[in-house]
């Protein structure tokens, strides 16, 4: 048991330095906890980390820690100063992409992507309210689940965002449910599960290598028997989701500099928020209905996790990555990215699967089947190594 967390502990102590992926380390906590637990429990011995300082005080945390898993630290989310949360900010700087320093590792779970990404951890806690697992899950080539809306305990009162996980395989991803789930069913999917895949579903425009790579892991699952396209007439869509999401976090409508003579600034935001509520709940209401429709006749929805490749710390300029992740914080549907392959420049790419309310099991299932991407280039940091300092996001504290 102690030999796991020593090993852990290790890695953290060469990684770290170069990839910053922790806050915190509790090494001596982790030390004492591996040497007094139970040898008896589920998950005795088994390090793993918590995302951000509040992480260890998480629900999904503390059921790992009943089953006897053993948090070494707190993993790096974004500082403030930008409007994105692709980044993450550790005890050592900025947070990098384990395969390609010169990027981010996306977020808003940086920190716990790339410590599962570099072997630091075989699992990670993290959350979604946007698609903050399974985008840094995309981008550092590991397993992401989030899970369906409102099935764990989570502090968001917008009831967007979700727990979830990381985890270098989808098996350490099913041993995480079996551990957080009252009650849990093995489910025995039956394959070729029926599927249907949308490249962008109908709004988003996604870099045409990253759609390319996504459609060979696509077309892998189809040649292995892991899934069957449903042949539709017509390609799936959805609205766009982005003004619905925005006015459901809080958002809400911009304020105009023109009024009527009389009217008060707060009434004229009040009636542009109240619009702004009015058009979410039209399109929230009506992908919903599509959904519905879809999963009553198919059991899984592909699309690529992001419509781009990981961007570089100086953010996604006007590219939107969570253009295919947040309609499913919207509709609640729990959703899991898998590796798909790699981009020329060495850029990881990843595959979503989306199921029906309710089906979190069938994810890592589903994903167990799936034959392997094509080799991938190994991880670029190297211990003792640190990666060259780039100039922090515009506005975010500079990288020390």
């Amino acid at each position: 048991m102690e030999d796991r967390v020593a090993e852990a502990l290790a890695r953290i102590e060469r990684l770290d330095p170069a990839l910053c992926a922790f806050i915190e380390v509790w090494d001596a906590e982790a030390r004492e906890r591996a040497r007094t637990v139970d040898r008896r429990l589920p998950f005795a011995g088994l390090p793993f980390a918590v995302k951000g300082p509040s992480g260890i005080r998480s629900y999904a945390a503390g059921r790992l820690i009943e089953a006897g898993a053993v948090p070494v630290g707190s993993t790096a989310v974004p500082g403030p100063g930008t409007y994105w949360q692709t980044w993450g900010q550790g005890r050592h700087g900025r947070t990098v992409n384990p395969y390609r320093a010169d990027r981010t590792p996306g977020g808003s779970s940086a920190g716990s992507a790339v410590a599962v990404a570099a072997g630091m951890v075989p699992l990670a806690t993290g959350s979604d309210g946007a698609g903050s697992v399974r985008i840094p899950a995309a981008w550092c080539g590991v397993f992401g689940l989030k899970t369906t809306n409102g099935l764990l305990p989570s502090p968001d009162r917008t009831g967007l965002a979700s727990a979830g996980v990381l985890a270098r395989s989808a098996a350490e991803a099913r041993a995480y449910l079996r551990c957080v789930l009252d009650t849990y069913e093995a489910p025995q999917p039956v394959f070729p599960v029926p599927a249907v895949f949308s490249p962008d579903l109908g709004y988003a425009r996604p870099d045409p290598e990253v759609a390319a790579v996504v459609r060979a892991a696509v077309d892998r699952l189809v040649a292995a028997g892991v899934v069957r396209l449903d042949p539709a007439r017509r390609p799936f869509t959805l609205l766009d989701p982005r003004e619905a999401w925005t006015a459901i976090r809080g958002g809400g409508g911009q304020e105009t500099e023109a009024r009527a003579p009389g009217v008060r600034a707060s009434e004229v935001r009040a009636s542009e928020v109240r619009a702004s509520e009015v058009r979410a709940s039209g399109v929230r209401a009506e992908n919903d209905r599509r959904l519905d429709a879809l999963f009553a006749r198919t059991s899984l929805l592909l699309t690529p996790v992001t419509p781009n490749r990981p961007h570089g710390h100086e953010g996604p300029g006007e590219l939107y990555s969570t253009a295919l992740t947040w309609a499913f914080n919207l509709s609640g549907h729990p959703a899991a990215s898998i590796p798909a392959g790699f981009t020329a420049d060495g850029c990881p790419v990843g595959l979503q699967l989306v199921a029906a309310r309710g089906a979190d099991a069938s994810l890592p299932e589903i994903a167990l089947a799936a034959p392997p991407p094509p080799p991938s280039p190994a991880p670029r940091a190297r211990p003792g190594r640190r990666v060259p300092a780039t100039p922090a996001p515009p506005g975010a504290p500079a990288t020390p």
